[in-house]
């Protein structure tokens, strides 16, 4: 796994994650427009069906990545630094781009950049992931027990419900 975290390093250094980075800065303002690109991710890492390795685990992480962002850009979840949620964000968009340094279309091969880049964020920052993952779990405890309106937040891993709090904010 550390190879796969060291070239996710190189590739969050190379110019041209930077160019996402940006393009994460300026999305990161419209909520409406970032679910769109999280249900987009959510579709691409959920045609995977790898069993309980390595790269499974990576997926996992991908698609809490993908539950972060949009509770972060939907108001759900502020307990995060801007920079992570940027930075994840990004991830995210060079995940879902077909320009990438190993293209997508090249099998296996041309996921393993992808993976690279998502083992980087999980190592950078694996204590954000986890905080979120006990509020997550915590959250959707709270609506089990009926205490959250269970309508307005979307069932985890539902990646076609949108969030009611997105809508009029693009």
């Amino acid at each position: 796994m550390s190879s796969l975290t060291e070239r996710g390093l190189k590739l969050s250094k190379n110019v041209l994650f930077n160019v996402f980075v940006g393009r994460a800065t300026k999305l990161l303002g419209r909520p409406f427009k970032v679910v769109t690109v999280l249900n987009e991710v959510a579709d691409k890492l959920t045609i995977e069906d790898n069993k309980d390795n390595k790269f499974k685990q990576l997926w996992d992480v991908a698609l809490t990545l993908v539950r972060l962002v949009r509770r972060y850009a939907t108001g759900e979840y502020r307990e995060i630094q801007t920079f992570t949620v940027v930075s994840g964000l990004a991830v995210l968009l060079y995940v879902l781009s077909p320009i990438d340094l190993i293209p997508d279309f090249i099998p296996v091969v041309g996921l393993l950049d992808d993976l690279s880049l998502i083992s980087w964020f999980v190592g950078r920052f694996q204590g954000e992931i986890t905080r979120f993952r006990v509020w997550e779990a915590s959250a959707n405890s709270s609506a089990a027990n009926g205490l959250i309106d269970k309508a307005a937040v979307p069932a985890n891993g539902d990646v076609n419900q949108p969030a009611v709090a997105e809508i009029g904010h693009s």
